[in-house]
């Protein structure tokens, strides 16, 4: 087995040649993510693509290719590559039925604000609409891009050698810029292999010096100012665009400077040490009971980077997690289209969250100086304290289930105190990630990563790969559903390939619990296509994936017992090799929370945990 691919050198000189000598299409793409700094494509091999692969081949000192066995896999890679380090990397796909295995992991980085550069092959331009192999031409020439236009920042097409270079530049300053998302660089068999007549675009006078940290306006920072000093019952709720912003110092300064307890979307979870005195954790339709309870009372509420999503805000429904008014929302973001689209402000800034904080710490810097100081928080803090309580004795008794299968509550916490505190873990979608959310304490903004606007399966089964080619001394854990695994363990292959050290936790429920569990909750228990059973026996039925992954070349062990769980996942880490756990955990509980969860026309859930806040 290989060892796992090494990142490039950073600095490394480019061979004689490659500027100012004459390129093709594909050295030009090559060349540009090599100035960009990218250390992997990750992509699969078709004949629309083979010339930007030769490409790749003439630099594999400088730029590593990782060939996956789905291209999805890829895009999910690629995503949590970017989440992990900041990077943003590339993929590449080919014509037809390649390429169009990619709309999915498009669409996830895409809603999730995570950039990626795809790089999609397509016919040659001198067979457009003539319906060449694997051309979408019915209602266009070569119309690829229509397919995946829904889902990313922006298609760029190049169909002559002029245009390639600045695709190229374009294309890369769209993903970065401005709320990030992934682009498509759709290009044509012959525009790889085109001679350039032009040099490749040199990022530091087209993209790297675009800086988009934005400020808000300074009588809207004053006014932010104004609000929360004046508060009793303030909160502080942050998403994704504080951790993947940069902005947990500045988050953490003002939440200590202005005593103000913080709540998290599922995205934010992490952005705040989970162990902090002022830390909620989870609000959402499960919420914890003291963040729910305490963002739903809150005279002010701060909202950065968040999204408003249907559970984070227990679909809309106030007096769960929020309480719209009487409330009044300070929502700050990047994107514009956020504020003001689920719920009203009374003071709503479009700017990046950290450039916003820093404005703000040197606003309360002025006031405080002249003896301005914040409302007394005591009194509020103390209530939040004994909501706390309440939570942690409501919970109390999962911890202490000794069962078979193994309880899930049981499971998230065994699994989240085994690991090291540097440890990276990324979940799929499933029953599973709710569990995970309400009961691992993340304790970096990097550290619990998961899906939480598409959610599709397979992003953990195959971003897993991506987290640790990115942070290579830290141990990485994917905690993924039976379903989305068997649906994606063509990664078992990648990971034996290039020795990638992850180790999968298959949350093993013989379900698609997650529906089973709304089938059972909405539907008066009618269950269809949701169990998976032995058609003699109807016993619960799963592929044995230990055995599975010891078919891949791979160390696989089956679990049945809370501490076992445990223990295997420290086995696994001490490995330093690929290895799979198949955990039997009972699928019959759903995570209950302090809030609720509508289907419209089928209904409303019942908080598992206090009652409907009603202001007086």
């Amino acid at each position: 087995m290989a060892d796992i691919p090494s990142k490039p050198a950073p600095g490394k000189a480019q061979k004689p040649g490659n500027s100012g000598a004459t390129k093709d299409g594909a050295g030009v793409i090559v060349d540009y993510l090599i100035r960009e700094k990218v250390p992997y494509v990750f992509g699969l091999c078709g004949h629309g693509n083979i010339g930007c692969l030769d490409a790749l081949h003439a630099r594999s000192d400088e730029i590593k290719t990782i060939s996956v066995r789905h291209e999805s896999m890829a895009g999910f890679m690629a995503d949590v590559y970017y989440r992990v380090s900041g990077q943003p990397t590339a993929t590449l796909t080919s014509c037809g039925p390649g390429s169009a295995n990619m709309p999915i992991a498009l669409a996830n980085a895409f809603f999730d604000s995570v950039p990626f550069y795809a790089i999609t092959g397509n016919v040659p331009t001198s067979q457009f609409n003539r319906g060449a192999f694997q051309e979408t031409y019915r209602h266009y020439q070569a119309d690829f891009p229509s397919t995946v236009r829904a889902y990313c920042k922006r298609v760029f097409q190049p169909t002559t050698a002029a245009q390639l270079p600045i695709a190229v530049r374009q294309a890369w300053k769209t993903m970065v810029t401005g709320r990030p998302g992934p682009v498509v660089l759709d290009v044509p068999f012959d525009i790889f292999n085109e001679p350039m007549k032009e040099d490749t675009p040199r990022p530091e006078e087209w993209s790297s010096n675009i800086s988009c940290r934005c400020g808000a306006d300074p009588e809207g920072v004053s006014k932010a100012a104004e609000m929360l000093l004046q508060a009793k019952r303030p909160v502080i709720l942050v998403g994704q665009g504080v951790r993947y912003g940069g902005a947990t110092a500045e988050l953490l300064k003002l939440a200590e400077r202005l005593r103000i307890p913080v709540a998290c979307s599922a995205s934010g979870l992490g952005a705040i040490d989970s162990e902090h005195p002022l830390a909620l954790g989870l609000v959402a339709r499960n919420g914890t009971y003291q963040a729910n309870h305490a963002s739903r009372q809150a005279d002010v509420l701060l909202a950065l980077g968040v999204r408003f999503d249907d559970r984070t805000s227990s679909s809309w429904i106030p007096g769960y997690s929020f309480t719209i008014p009487p409330t009044r929302l300070i929502h700050v973001d990047i994107d514009p289209e956020e504020i003001g689209r689920n719920y009203p402000v009374a003071l709503g800034l479009m700017a990046d969250v950290r450039t916003f904080l820093r404005q703000l710490l040197a606003e309360l810097d002025r006031r405080m100086g002249k003896g301005e100081m914040p409302v007394e928080r005591g009194p509020w803090l103390d209530a939040i304290a004994g909501y706390r309580k309440e939570w942690d004795d409501f919970i109390a008794p999962g911890f202490k289930l000794d069962t078979t299968p193994i309880n899930p509550q049981r499971a998230a916490r065994e699994i989240d105190q085994v690991l090291p505190e540097d440890a990276i873990m990324v979940s799929d979608i499933g029953v599973h990630h709710n569990w995970l959310n309400q009961f691992c304490k993340p304790r970096r903004p990097n550290s619990l990563i998961g899906s939480m606007g598409y959610g599709p399966m397979g992003f953990g089964v195959g971003g897993a790969l991506g987290a640790k080619l990115a942070a290579p001394h830290r141990p990485c854990v994917a905690v993924v559903g039976d379903g989305a695994f068997w649906m994606h363990a063509n990664v078992l292959a990648t990971a034996y390939e290039y020795n990638i050290p992850v180790v999968y936790v298959v949350w093993n429920n013989y379900a698609y619990a997650s529906i089973r569990g709304l089938q059972r909750g909405y539907l008066d228990g009618r269950e269809l296509a949701t169990d998976f059973k032995d058609p003699r026996t109807q016993a619960p039925y799963n592929p044995d994936f230990a055995v599975l992954a010891k078919s891949a070349g791979i160390e696989g062990v089956s679990v049945d017992r809370a501490a076992d769980l445990a223990e295997a996942v420290k086995a696994g880490l001490a490995t330093g090799r690929p290895y799979v756990i198949d955990a039997n955990i009972g699928g019959d509980l759903n995570p209950g929370g302090a809030g609720v969860w509508e289907l419209p026309g089928l209904g409303t859930s019942k908080p598992a945990i206090g009652k409907r806040y009603i202001p007086d």
